[in-house]
């Protein structure tokens, strides 16, 4: 039996996927391994935003946000990194969610006295 050996053009590009999946696992690894830093502070402030503007108007999503935020900080005091960053991404979603939330109910409640104020004006109208 022959065996064929493979082509040049065949070998540089196992060679270079080989270095590629060599270049993408250590970058991963560093990613991994690297304080999460910028994610915890952006976190913290839009937590911070959303207790002071939207702590009454979505209590839940705010008590979520800080949870998780407080839970970001257990992993990074441990430094599990990957997972405190996940936690700090999550508890930004959740409070940018609830920023969100509170500025639709405030609409909502401004919608509903200007429909009452229409229908006080229309009700004046009728009676002269």
């Amino acid at each position: 039996m022959k065996t064929i050996a493979p082509t040049q053009p065949a070998l540089i590009r196992r060679a270079g996927l080989s270095l590629f999946s060599a270049i993408l696992i250590a970058g991963l690894a560093a990613c991994a391994g690297t304080p999460p830093t910028a994610q915890m502070a952006l976190s913290k402030a839009a937590v911070e935003r959303a207790d002071t503007s939207a702590a009454v108007d979505a209590p839940v999503q705010v008590a979520a946000a800080r949870l998780k935020l407080s839970q970001a900080n257990a992993a990074f005091a441990n430094k599990d990194f990957e997972l405190a960053r996940r936690l700090a991404e999550q508890a930004e979603a959740d409070a940018t969610l609830a920023e969100s939330q509170a500025r639709s109910a405030r609409s909502a409640r401004s919608l509903a006295e200007v429909r009452e104020g229409i229908r006080q004006l229309r009700d004046e109208m009728s009676r002269k």
